[in-house]
């Protein structure tokens, strides 16, 4: 697919066939005749934290470079569980299909993750999510309601590998589980790994020891032809590589989805508060 002067940079979460992006940019079969775009398209998933990461790299661009940058929104992807699996597979197909480049992590994974008050964890001796299968039948939980009906990664298949159902299970608008949580409605809740409502509520994540859910690493892809083409663009890609950790994500997502700050604000003041913009590299 050809756009003219513009390129598709992928901000997304992935594991694997997840970043089959569309290749946009002004070029031709040859990079004889590649024609540098003015324009670049950073592509993200519609969740807070890919649009907050997206807009990092969209500062970094356009004040360490002359792109301009357009955001395209709420892209999404299937999953494969093996970590090691999902990386290999992804870089290859990335590479052969596409062209494209995965560049390392940021640093944080955003997956399905269960979680109990800090009470809860202490009366029933909970660290992992193994450890429920003695008390879950006694456990109501509140999840996400998209999770319930899931394919490979929903309720159904999490009963067979972990081997225990709770007595109860609530679908749930995913703002509402941290609360439900919180006032004591739910036992457990199943919420995700990055939200900020984690650290406002002290909630402890249990450990998935059985590793059902998938690797969502974050990480950025993008296209093969400009960073050949454009040295210091592939420079300034790399400033955020494991700078964001689990902990730092949840509050970049607190500011978003509690305080009500917009993404590209919350991106802005992370990268100005880390001096981002005061020349050379972090």
């Amino acid at each position: 697919m050809i756009r003219h002067r513009n390129l598709k940079i992928g901000a997304l979460l992935f594991s694997i066939f997840v970043l089959v992006l569309g290749v946009s940019g002004c070029s031709s079969s040859t990079e004889t005749t590649y024609h540098q775009p003015k324009t670049l398209r950073i592509a993200t998933q519609s969740s807070t934290e890919s649009q907050i990461m997206g807009y990092m790299l969209k500062d970094l661009i356009e004040h360490d470079t002359n792109y301009k940058v357009k955001m395209v929104n709420n892209l999404g992807m299937p999953a494969q569980k093996d970590p090691k699996k999902a990386t290999k597979t992804v870089d290859r197909l990335l590479k052969q299909r596409y062209d494209e480049i995965r560049y390392p992590s940021y640093g944080f994974a955003d997956t399905y993750a269960f979680m109990v008050t800090q009470a809860n964890a202490k009366k029933y001796n909970l660290t992992t999510v193994g450890d429920l299968k003695p008390v879950a039948s006694q456990l109501t939980a509140g999840v996400d309601s998209s999770w319930m009906n899931r394919k490979g990664d929903g309720y159904n298949d999490f009963a067979k590998v972990y081997g225990f159902k709770f007595k109860r299970v609530y679908p749930m608008q995913i703002g509402l589980v941290y609360d439900a949580a919180e006032q004591g409605k739910m036992q457990v809740i199943l919420g995700y790994s990055t939200d900020g409502r984690i650290r406002s509520y002290n909630l402890k994540i249990l450990k998935d020891n059985l590793h059902f859910f998938p690797p969502y690493n974050c990480s950025l892809v993008v296209r093969g032809a400009i960073i050949r083409h454009d040295p210091h663009l592939k420079k300034v890609l790399h400033r955020l590589d494991g700078k964001i950790s689990l902990s730092t994500m949840q509050e970049l997502n607190y500011q978003a989805d509690d305080e009500l700050l917009e993404p590209a604000t919350v991106a802005h003041r992370f990268l100005v508060k880390h001096h981002y913009f005061e020349g050379g590299d972090n």
